[in-house]
């Protein structure tokens, strides 16, 4: 997958197959839109093109209140990591400014997608929005294929247990600390990617010892405090783990992280760990909560579910 930061420079793209739009969390849903993009693409000699926007349109737009309450699943980061294993032969950042803010639906169509990438064939997602005020949806898209002479296709909603699969609904169980569930709708397990440093002398001073697991991004989904268990990935080997989260002081933080830390444990491993690449993979939830007041609590609370992720995962 080649990554492009804008439409300067695409260079010659082979009757490229559209799809755009945030992609947080490219779950389930996502996928389906992905996967037929590079089905079509395929079948017409083409090339697959998802183009996203950085920083996130409501960042731009809405400062005084996207700092505490916009929360995104995954990283710009990890978003381009899992993206590059969906088959996917282009994606396209586009920096989202004020000034782009105000391109109309017609004009983005017009002037991004055909003149500057020469778009034969454009798939959205059910429901999806574009242009100025979230003015352009499929219906218009159908009429300016007509215009433009350009193919256009809506993939339906993808729904589990009769529950739309959507990055709302994700976000709503990883901050419930429903991680199985939010991973069924995923279709991978919920990553956090970071270095990782010192960790704090609270755990180690009882036999847990710690690295802490720096989030890269403002605004990065952080679950409840507990306990998980997770896989940790790391110079090509991978570890049981697990993840503590939990908060230094009494007020209640979801995001950003104010107040909260994120640190691993790694079971079974001696060695020195510290790396700008470590993909920590989420499991399961294994402890709701945490005792930090009490260390003979704590101690007890952490053995409980180090076992817990022993039996888990193998």
């Amino acid at each position: 997958m080649k990554v492009h930061y804008g439409f300067d420079d695409l260079g010659d793209i082979c009757n490229p197959v559209v799809t755009t739009g945030s992609f947080d969390g490219v779950h389930l849903g996502h996928k389906v839109i992905i996967n037929r993009i590079n089905e079509i693409a395929r079948s017409i000699g083409g090339e697959s093109v998802l183009i996203t926007f950085y920083p996130h349109p409501r960042k731009v737009l809405y400062p005084e209140t996207a700092g505490k309450n916009l929360m995104f699943i995954l990283s710009q980061r990890e978003k381009i990591e899992l993206l590059s294993k969906t088959g996917l032969d282009h994606l396209i950042i586009v920096k989202f400014t004020l000034e782009f803010s105000k391109i109309s639906s017609n004009q983005f169509i017009r002037d991004f997608l055909l003149s500057k990438l020469k778009a034969k064939y454009i798939v959205v997602g059910f429901n999806h929005h574009f242009g100025h005020n979230r003015e352009g949806d499929y219906e218009e898209l159908k009429k300016l294929s007509v215009e433009y002479n350009f193919s256009v296709e809506e993939i339906p909603e993808q729904d589990i247990h009769q529950e739309t699969v959507s990055s709302t609904t994700i976000r709503k169980a990883l901050l419930e600390g429903k991680i199985q569930r939010a991973n069924a709708y995923l279709d991978h397990y919920y990553i956090i990617i970071g270095a990782l440093g010192k960790g704090s002398h609270l755990f180690e001073q009882i036999g847990f010892p710690t690295l802490t697991v720096q989030i890269e991004e403002a605004g990065k989904l952080i679950p409840p405090d507990g306990v998980y268990a997770t896989s940790l990935s790391w110079n090509s080997a991978t570890y049981r783990a697990m993840v503590i989260i939990w908060s230094d002081d009494d007020e209640p933080h979801q995001n950003p992280i104010y107040g909260r830390n994120v640190e691993i444990h790694i079971l079974d491993f001696d060695g020195k760990l510290h790396s700008n690449d470590a993909y920590i993979y989420f499991h399961k939830q294994v402890t709701e909560g945490l005792d930090t007041s009490n260390t003979r609590t704590l101690y007890q609370q952490l053995t409980s579910a180090a076992k817990q992720v022993d039996e888990l995962i193998y």
